[in-house]
């Protein structure tokens, strides 16, 4: 099983994080129904923004705009009611520029791990998940956690989720998963963000060759790759025909669609771990990353 590290001790702590998230939505200053929000994060925070936009358009609660914060399209010719940042750090230099670049024109609201960051006084509302920050690189269940409180507050229950989530946690991982040379992971709907997570977490831990597409763009050229000792991995449910076209390449096919996909991520979570310990790699310490990115100003 190799030394115990933070990644692992943190991702196997979500069922519980995801509880304690939940149970912050009632009374948390988050988007309303029928406001147009644009959320925005960098890295997986900017995945996790995929999937509530999806999350929330599909419930039918108003226009949601997710962008990576870099390329955030706020300007004049836009209008949103409210700008929603995640930041497990609170020191990203994309985000943290972005609020105050917005500041005094659309109210803002982060979620942050850490409390005590320059996001708490550039943003006017924050809110703070401690119990989920984490000490790896890697991150894991802030992410999770910040998610499971996003849904909660539109409307959803995640208990079926946080049990779907300890049967992953007890779930065989695989040999050939942990012996394959290349994944491509898919998704429908909100699952798409977190197939583009689940791709970036093989390749932060265990400096993997993956790739990660809606389920439906897959045949529009990147199952060229798709060959024996190869994975294609899907969350959600498996457009038709999808499943037998990856058979004939002779790559395997991955598909749980009776798991909640933030369930299944955390799966994909312990492949990459057991990839990284199979390397002889580090999943704490990952090749040219830190925690945060913090850019020098100009």
């Amino acid at each position: 099983m190799g030394e115990t590290t933070h990644m692992e001790r943190e991702l196997r702590s979500q069922p519980e994080t995801w509880r304690a998230a939940a149970q912050l939505a009632t009374g948390a200053p988050l988007p309303r129904s029928g406001e147009r929000v644009a959320v925005v994060g960098c890295g997986t925070s900017w995945f996790m923004a995929q999937a509530y936009a999806a999350l929330r358009e599909s419930a039918g609660l108003g226009v949601t705009d997710a962008f990576a914060a870099s390329e955030a399209m706020l300007g004049a010719g836009r209008r949103y009611d409210r700008l929603l940042a995640i930041t497990r750090s609170g020191t990203t230099t994309e985000v943290l520029r972005l609020l105050e670049a917005v500041r005094g024109r659309i109210p803002t609201v982060t979620l942050v791990g850490d409390p005590d960051t320059p996001a708490t006084g550039v943003s006017d509302e924050t809110v703070a998940l401690p119990f989920a920050d984490e000490e790896s690189v890697v991150q894991t269940r802030f992410a999770t956690s910040a998610l499971a409180l996003l849904r909660t507050h539109l409307g959803e229950d995640v208990t079926a989720a946080v049990r779907d989530a300890e049967e992953a946690l007890a779930a065989e991982v695989r040999q050939e998963w942990v012996d394959a040379e290349q994944f491509t992971f898919l998704g429908t709907g909100w699952g798409v963000g977190a197939a583009h997570e689940a791709a970036l977490k093989m390749r932060e831990a265990s400096q993997s060759w993956t790739e990660s597409y809606p389920a439906m763009e897959y045949r529009h050229g990147p199952i060229s790759i798709a060959a024996p000792g190869r994975v294609t991995w899907l969350f959600g449910p498996s457009p038709e025909g999808l499943e037998e076209e990856v058979a004939r390449t002779g790559a395997l096919f991955v598909n749980h669609e009776q798991r909640d996909p933030m369930a299944e991520l955390v799966l994909a979570q312990r492949v990459a771990l057991a990839r990284a310990r199979a390397r002889g790699l580090d999943p704490d310490a990952p090749r040219s990353l830190t925690r945060s990115v913090m850019l020098e100003t100009p």
